[in-house]
């Protein structure tokens, strides 16, 4: 963990550079100091099929939630929550010149006895450092 998934508007398609907006959220991530590399997974999720708010066509949303593992603080989360949102806040800062864009950030935090997986990425990081 962790995993940031966004759901977008298609609309935002060719406004945003998402495959950079996902590196720099993964950076970011890695930054806050509480995820191994091999831990985290950012991906975007198009939404073709939307309506927003008075649904002008120019409207356009991007709703992300951030999924962790059980045993931060909430402190801890806050801190990753605040770290994100400011990220989304510099690299989306263009879509709020206009009132037609709008930015959600959830946290959300992961049981450990209803999550099960397996990584084989992690031991080959490891084994780096």
């Amino acid at each position: 963990m962790p995993h940031l998934c966004m759901e977008y508007s298609a609309n935002l398609a060719d406004r945003v550079d998402l495959t950079g907006l996902c590196s720099r959220l993964n950076a970011t991530l890695l930054d806050t100091g509480f995820f191994e590399p091999g831990a985290i997974r950012v991906r975007t999720l198009r939404c073709d099929h939307y309506a927003v708010a008075d649904e002008l066509p120019e409207n356009a949303f991007l709703d992300a939630s951030l999924r962790i593992g059980e045993g931060r603080s909430e402190d801890d989360r806050t801190q990753i929550g605040e770290a994100l949102f400011r990220c989304f806040q510099t690299e989306l800062a263009e879509l709020f010149d206009t009132p037609h864009f709008c930015l959600s950030l959830e946290v959300r935090e992961i049981s450990r006895e209803l999550s099960w997986k397996k990584n084989a990425i992690h031991p080959r990081l490891r084994a780096k450092s």
